[in-house]
């Protein structure tokens, strides 16, 4: 039987050197084993950045 992927969304986006760059330096200062681990954690952090922003916090 198939086993269902964790992440069965994927996204095609294109960075600049300077993104790419701090997305290397952020996965290693997190020590995250993968670029695509660190670049769904920065996205978090994103999203709940922005709904603290949204709702005043």
């Amino acid at each position: 039987m198939a086993r269902t992927p964790a992440y069965p969304v994927k996204k095609l986006i294109a960075l600049s050197e300077e993104q790419a760059a701090q997305i290397a330096d952020f996965r290693f200062e997190a020590r995250i084993n993968s670029e695509s681990d660190a670049m769904r954690r920065l996205i978090e952090l994103g999203l709940e950045a922005a709904r603290q922003q949204k709702d005043g916090g």
